[in-house]
């Protein structure tokens, strides 16, 4: 990764990471490029079963399973459990919410951590 070049950004617990967020990437990604990966520290609970090791794991391998790079195509990189994102006056960057087909937006990580267990 180019850490002066435009790069999407991607927050979230991903817990698991599942075809839903690949989805998501696959469309942060055409937007720049490539795509930082922030993964809110928030491990050892019921919600929150995968620690970060794991987590990181499932992504890069699914990730370069559809052909994308790890330091090249996307990054990861772990953060505080952050549940507020607050900005001032537009400084150069836009906050989108994707919407994505009906049968992807309905993958629940929760059902599959419920079938996990």
């Amino acid at each position: 990764m180019d850490w002066s070049k435009p790069t999407t950004q991607l927050l979230g617990r991903y817990q698991p990471w599942h075809d839903g967020h690949t989805e998501l990437f696959k469309r942060a990604h055409a937007k720049t490029g490539q795509v930082i990966i922030m993964l809110r520290r928030e491990d050892g609970s019921e919600n929150n079963p995968y620690s970060v090791t794991h987590r990181t794991k499932i992504i890069v391998h699914t990730l370069e399973a559809e052909g994308f790079k790890l330091q090249k195509d996307f990054d990861i990189i772990e953060v505080p459990n952050i549940v507020n994102i607050t900005y001032g006056r537009d400084v150069g960057y836009a906050i989108e919410q994707e919407r994505l087909d009906t049968d992807i937006e309905a993958i629940s990580a929760t059902a599959i951590r419920n079938a996990k267990s």
